[in-house]
């Protein structure tokens, strides 16, 4: 029996996971991900993302694929990858000095709740075609990633309700730190690789990054000291179906990682 990993090609995840808008959400979610206080500090102090930035896009965009587009031994061995890692890293809270597990269950919840959300909610004002029922199964799919990385699923939000009350529930925790604006800083105008920096890809790039941030939600915006005006919505909206529109004239194989092509070679085989 073909093994089509967590999901297969009839999940709302492979739906989701197969537009190229993602990149843009992944870049919403570090925005987002970054307003919490220790989970900033734990990037900062264990990881090279100043030094290596597209390094560690690389791997991270590589898990995310594995986990939903690769065959459920593979899904489940890049889960035992990163929970070994985070196992041995701590962190130091930037308020009180207190000592934090990287993988205290808190924190990875939120990271979890700050990608996928950041995910759905991108393709759907990309004009990607989700109902609310599509966006509920989505996030109830998404547990299974949630469960690679140590956590309970039962404890993460499954549902546009469950993710929108826990949004409310942890907002007084989030700010801006000066860990958060060093982020934000280098999120805008990181260090382009191949001396792109002084072509117009440094401008183009500005370009999506500010699209990223604005589609943020309101209360976000302002904790970064940005408006949270629901007008902004609408050119964040028009910016990036527009994106969206420029990626899709292009050939999906440009976008497809191989993880990605030898699942749709596995889910042919299932229907041939």
């Amino acid at each position: 029996m073909t093994d089509l990993g967590l999901f297969g090609p009839d999940s709302v995840t492979w739906r989701v996971h197969s537009e190229p808008i993602l990149f843009l959400a992944g870049l919403r979610s570090l925005y987002l991900q970054a307003l919490h206080p220790r989970a900033v500090a734990a990037v900062v102090q264990n990881s090279d993302y100043k030094t290596d930035p597209w390094g560690r896009l690389v791997r991270t965009s590589t898990y995310v694929a594995t986990t939903i587009f690769g065959s459920t031994e593979q899904a489940e061995a890049a889960g035992r990858r990163v929970r070994a890692i985070h196992a041995r890293l701590r962190g130091t809270d930037p308020r009180t000095g207190a000592e934090f597990r990287v993988d205290d269950p808190d924190l990875l919840r939120w990271v979890h709740v700050a990608e996928v959300e950041s995910f759905v909610t991108t393709a759907r004002r990309a004009g990607v075609r989700l109902s609310a029922g599509d966006v509920d199964r989505y996030y109830d799919e998404q547990r299974r990633v949630a469960a690679l990385v140590g956590l309970d699923p039962s404890s993460v939000p499954g549902s546009a309700a469950e993710v929108e009350e826990y949004y409310r529930q942890i907002q007084p925790d989030l700010r801006m730190t000066k860990e958060a604006a060093e982020t934000f800083f280098f999120l805008s105008a990181p260090p382009l690789p191949w001396r792109l920096g002084l072509t117009p890809v440094r401008l183009v790039y500005l370009g999506v990054a500010a699209t990223a941030f604005a589609l943020l939600p309101a209360w976000a915006r302002r904790k970064y000291g940005a408006f949270g005006l629901r007008t902004a919505d609408l050119p964040a909206d028009l910016s990036t179906r527009g994106i969206r529109l420029v990626l899709n004239a292009l050939p999906r194989k440009y976008f497809y990682s191989p993880v990605h092509q030898e699942a749709l070679k596995r889910a042919a085989q299932t229907v041939s």
